[in-house]
């Protein structure tokens, strides 16, 4: 049976579950089990400390696991990423008194509050730079200003909580963190494995993409499919009116509607769009 730690809170824990189900795997039906088993996939889920489900896969307790990029890096487990799940998107930033820090070359030496600790001390290796790294729990903005650090590390999104704060993002993003499908490192997948990780891209594809049907003129069909070529070509079917064809064609859910314009000045009519649940490519 294939074991797999998923988030059994905070902001990747329901996204999880529905990107999950949608990828055909029975969750649980309620938020305080900590066990679910899905007899007709032949898989158990474990529902975990975020913080912990590295450290899990890592040690090879558990085959799989869903967590942050960030909480991967932070845990230094000997565990890797597999598939990048495209939510519970984070980045990470250096924030200081302007006065203090105007570039990350200046970064060595300085005294760095972060809950963070894996993902800075990372980042500064990969650098050859040395800093104190000081390891906070929860918010660490008043860390500066309390005098425990001269530098925070943390999760940015608009900057309101920096600013009031007395602080500025410095150089560039530490990282950029998202919702990962984990496994240990070096290991092997197995068919059942596989076969998840092909589900998820499945979900990954149909959340992408959108199946787009329209009908136009044989003389405009070059025109047409040069802007919907689908993912390998586009499927025609003539139609009952002679001279006219059926398109059917995949795209980006991001560019429909400008699609469709386009199709529509080309001269497609009867442009139809339906929603893709599920698909293998």
């Amino acid at each position: 049976m294939l074991r797999i730690a998923i988030p059994n809170k905070g902001t990747l824990s329901r996204p999880a579950a529905e990107m999950l189900r949608e990828a055909g795997y029975r969750q649980r039906p309620d938020d305080r089990d900590l066990v679910c088993r899905d007899e007709a996939n032949d898989v158990e889920f474990f529902y975990l400390r975020p913080r912990d489900i590295a450290t899990y896969v890592g040690s090879g307790d558990l085959d799989l696991g869903i967590t942050g990029r960030d909480l991967l890096v932070d845990s230094g487990s000997p565990a890797e990423e597999v598939v990048d799940l495209s939510f519970g998107g984070a980045t990470f930033h250096f924030a200081a008194r302007p006065e203090t820090l105007t570039s990350t070359d200046e970064i060595g030496g300085r005294r760095i509050a972060t809950a963070y600790p894996g993902v800075v001390e990372r980042h500064l290796a990969e650098r050859a730079m040395k800093a104190d790294v000081i390891r906070l729990d929860g918010a660490v903005e008043n860390a500066v200003q309390l005098g425990v650090a001269d530098v925070i590390a943390d999760v940015v999104e608009t900057g309101a909580t920096l600013r009031q704060a007395g602080l500025v993002i410095v150089g560039e993003p530490i990282l950029r963190s998202s919702a990962v499908l984990i496994r240990q490192l070096g290991k092997a997948t197995n068919g059942q494995a596989e076969q998840l990780i092909r589900r998820l891209h499945g979900v990954l594809v149909a959340r992408r993409y959108v199946m787009l049907v329209y009908d136009v003129r044989a003389d405009l069909l070059e025109q047409a499919t040069a802007l919907t070529p689908g993912i390998e070509s586009p499927t025609i079917s003539p139609l009952h009116r002679e001279g006219w064809v059926a398109v059917q064609a995949m795209v980006p859910r991001a560019d429909l509607h400008r699609i469709m314009d386009e199709l529509y000045d080309v001269g497609a009519r009867a442009i139809l769009v339906t929603d893709i649940h599920a698909c293998r490519l």
